[in-house]
């Protein structure tokens, strides 16, 4: 499978009191180390007591585009895998979905709270067709923190630097992943 490029633009959130009145979903995310110059995450999702999950393996070359792949595991396995994460490892958000403005047909602002270590931090995130796109900026966001690696949610967690050691389960996963 083709790794897709992710293009994506990133914000501080000046008044959070713009998701008033949306449902969020709960992101419990963890990371387990590299696999080459990827970094390997499991993150499961919860929403009206539904839940959905994630094998990722991103890259963490600077800029505005990067490299992904990504499929959905049982949240049970990610649920047992997040369990033995150490906590510095992990990180909690509340992920919200906000429409962008007209002219942007299709996009989509996700703007996560963020809870534990980090409470009190608001980021927003824009994924891109294109590095270029031209983007009208809503009030609502802050700063840019696009090309700053600390506002990566694997600095955030502190992912391990080291090569990640696999569960047997998993590792089919990551194997029909990388393909």
């Amino acid at each position: 499978m083709a790794a897709k490029l992710e293009i994506e633009r990133k914000f501080l959130v000046a008044d959070p009191g713009i998701v008033a009145g949306l449902g969020g979903r709960q992101l419990l995310q963890g990371y387990f180390g590299a696999i080459g110059a990827f970094h390997l995450r499991i993150r499961l999702a919860a929403q009206a007591g539904q839940e959905q999950a994630w094998v990722t393996v991103k890259s963490d070359a600077p800029g505005i585009a990067r490299q992904e792949y990504e499929t959905e595991i049982p949240p049970a396995l990610a649920r047992r895998l997040l369990a033995g994460c150490p906590s510095r490892h992990k990180i909690e958000k509340t992920r919200y979905r906000l429409r962008a403005e007209q002219g942007h047909a299709g996009l989509f602002w996700e703007i996560d709270q963020f809870h534990g270590d980090h409470a009190g931090l608001w980021l927003a995130e824009i994924e891109l067709d294109r590095a270029d796109r031209p983007l009208d900026l809503p009030p609502w966001l802050g700063a840019e923190v696009t090309n700053d690696p600390a506002y990566r949610n694997a600095a955030l967690a502190a992912a391990p630097a080291g090569p990640a050691a696999v569960d047997a389960e998993l590792q089919t996963y990551i194997d029909a992943l990388l393909k």
